[in-house]
């Protein structure tokens, strides 16, 4: 279906990634992992054609269909709902129409590959039409209560997401190519899609960030990173991580072994280097007097000894160096590159950290999103609110942190705790300033401010970018070093991992488990719920339900 060969991308003479090699075959899911900034969306580019490599080459099938999503897809904003799906699934009496007459024209040129194509696609659109599949598709991610008429310019960014993933899957590819499909999909959403993918006959290459969902649908990991190149991985995302674990542990090893083996040969020079020295000493200290030749022979023969020895030593000294900048020299194990977070201690806490009392909240009075909610956040609790799209989360949140006024009842704050609000689309951050004049406020002097924001992965000149030039995951990592440097002891976090590579969110949530003070949490990402929640609260018709067992 589809074959790599030694693709290789750089920019600017700078190399992105090389040696690529792989292939795709019907029916097989594929996970695309690695950190922000390896490539991983500009090899798809290059795979649907979008861009090209510097070196290597691609080969798919000649009739392949692929749908691609990528990331930021563009819709007609001057569209409705109706008319992008309508020209993606099509009428079904003007299908047949279309259909008798590519007919006719294939019976007439029988050996015309394009007509054939045509003929083919219009059967699998009618089918699809016939069978509902396009309202399945379409309820599944949360679009079939939208108004056909609603412009596209007035749906929300998730809603433009699904419905690009919607238009994606109707056209009824061989190969789907998925750039971070998972962003803006509800728990619900995401089992619907693993479903679809499971029972689907196409193949799918998928670069995604959720563990979970890279768990329930792929069976093998491409993994591109900087340091290590470019590797693959039989089985989901947790069988990669036993390997990769086990490779770690390997190389360990061999390195422990190596250095032990540098040292005994380091020991052994130092010793033959020593002999050298002593027997020309010796030879140094013997005296010849008068006409003695024996003497002076013996001294010509400690001195040519001494002259033997220091060049057996420097010759396991040469070995050695070559040793060491040979292709056989075992490297030390890189640590992965990620987030440092150190939460400073809270102080002396109250029982709760948040009250709600009669809580109701909403833009529209006559219309509440939430009501009636009598919830408390204790000190040090840690809670997940999970729910469908559009069904007051984020609304809830903004309550809390006073951003807008309440509709009914009272949000009251323990006396003793600071408050935290990171919201998902990191409007509080000023898009002129930098990160380091986004920090320096909150320290002493620029020295601790850069060194605290190196613990953050800002490096070299990344500080000093506006933040405008800044990518999602460097402004999420930016703004929980601000909470952190703040003190903060009750954190109200939307999405938090939204944006974050596999390195950076299993980082945050090892930072996290070592935070004291209360978190709320709004998060789709199952993985993270399992490991993170003691308690999960689910959004449901208008209220929210409790449940104290992790998320499973």
């Amino acid at each position: 279906m589809l074959t790599v060969h030694h693709l290789r991308k750089t920019f600017d003479h700078q190399t992105l990634f090389e040696n690529i090699t792989f292939s795709l075959n019907p029916a097989e899911h594929i996970g695309l992992i690695g950190p922000n900034g390896c490539g991983k969306t500009t090899l798809l580019r290059i795979l649907v054609g979008e861009e090209e490599a510097s070196s290597g080459h691609v080969r798919r099938d000649a009739d392949l269909r692929i749908g691609y999503l990528p990331q930021g897809f563009e819709l007609d904003q001057t569209a409705s709902m109706g008319e992008v799906i309508g020209q993606a699934v099509g009428d079904s009496r003007e299908l047949e129409k279309d259909l008798a007459s590519t007919a006719v024209s294939l019976a007439r040129q029988p050996n015309d590959q394009e007509l054939q194509k045509r003929y083919d696609s219009l059967l699998q659109r009618i089918a699809s039409a016939e069978t509902g599949r396009a309202a399945g598709i379409l309820a599944g991610l949360g679009l079939a209560e939208i108004e056909a008429s609603l412009p596209i310019s007035r749906l929300s960014g998730g809603q433009k997401t699904r419905l690009a993933l919607a238009l994606v899957l109707l056209a009824e590819p061989q190969l789907l190519l998925l750039d971070e499909p998972t962003n803006h999909l509800d728990i619900g959403m995401l089992e619907w899609l693993e479903d679809w993918l499971n029972t689907s006959p196409c193949g799918a290459l998928i670069v995604s960030h959720d563990r979970t969902f890279l768990d329930h649908t792929i069976t093998r990991i491409l993994e591109m990173d900087p340091q290590r190149g470019f590797r693959e991985y039989a089985g989901n995302y947790s069988a990669y991580l036993e390997q990769r674990q086990a490779e770690i542990e390997r190389q360990w090893a061999e390195y422990r072994d190596q250095q032990q083996a540098i040292k005994t040969m380091q020991q052994d020079i130092a010793r033959v280097k020593a002999q050298a020295a002593y027997t020309e000493r010796q030879a140094s200290s013997i005296r010849i007097g008068g006409p003695d030749m024996k003497i002076k022979g013996f001294k010509s023969y400690q001195q040519g000894i001494a002259k033997k020895v220091a060049k057996k030593a420097k010759a396991r000294e040469k070995k050695l160096e070559h040793y060491l900048e040979s292709d056989e020299r075992v490297e030390k194990p890189q640590q992965d590159r990620t987030i440092k977070l150190e939460f400073k201690e809270a102080n002396h806490q109250s029982r709760f950290a948040i009250l709600l009392e009669h809580l109701s909240v909403g833009y529209d009075p006559s219309r509440a999103l939430l009501k009636e909610l009598d919830l408390e956040v204790r000190a040090g609790q840690r809670i997940v609110l999970t729910g469908p799209n559009g069904s007051g989360k984020t609304t809830l949140l903004r309550t809390i942190a006073g951003q807008i006024p309440t509709l009914a009842g009272e949000v009251r704050l323990g006396p003793s705790f600071r408050l935290g609000y990171m919201a998902q689309e990191q409007g509080s951050l000023e898009p002129q300033r930098s990160a380091f004049e986004t920090m320096a406020p909150l320290f002493p002097n620029e020295t601790e401010a850069r060194t605290f924001l190196a613990f953050f992965m800002f490096t070299k000149d990344e500080p000093l970018k506006p933040i405008a030039m800044l990518s999602y995951g460097q402004r999420a990592r930016l703004i929980l070093a601000r909470l952190v440097a703040e003190g903060c002891t009750c954190l109200l976090l939307d999405e938090p991992i939204n944006h974050l590579d596999i390195p950076s969110r299993t980082q945050f949530e090892q930072a996290l488990s070592g935070f004291n003070g209360a978190v709320l949490a709004v998060v789709h990402d199952r993985y993270f719920i399992e490991r993170f929640a003691d308690e999960v609260w689910w959004v449901e018709a208008g209220g929210i339900r409790k449940d104290i067992l992790k998320w499973s």
